[in-house]
């Protein structure tokens, strides 16, 4: 085995490694979302990912994540928030003025 061979194994390891990262995320955001969204007595409608690239937080390399999600207050209207993470913290949530 040559180290051109070497580093592309462990290429192709860290990219495998960052998807199921990325997957953990965004199923995170999806658990929360849910249940935030039944705490507060709203509909989430769905959930999808804005923006994600790799940032420092506190020191350490991690994937700066934001969602945006449709809710409902009182199931005819439709709202959008935003889900700020940091690896698999939530940092903020943010949710418009909406009619209950």
């Amino acid at each position: 085995m040559t180290l051109f061979e070497l580093i592309l194994i462990l290429l192709v390891i860290m990219i495998g490694w960052q998807f199921w990262r990325i997957r953990a995320i965004s199923e995170r955001a999806s658990d929360y979302l849910n249940h935030y969204c039944k705490k507060q007595g709203l509909q989430l409608i769905s959930v999808s990912r804005r923006k994600t690239r790799i940032n420092s937080y506190r020191g350490k390399l991690d994937w700066y994540t934001e969602f945006n999600f449709e809710f409902s207050g009182n199931g005819e209207d439709a709202y959008q928030g935003l889900l700020t993470m940091r690896g698999l913290y939530v940092t903020q949530t943010t949710l418009p003025p909406y009619r209950i």
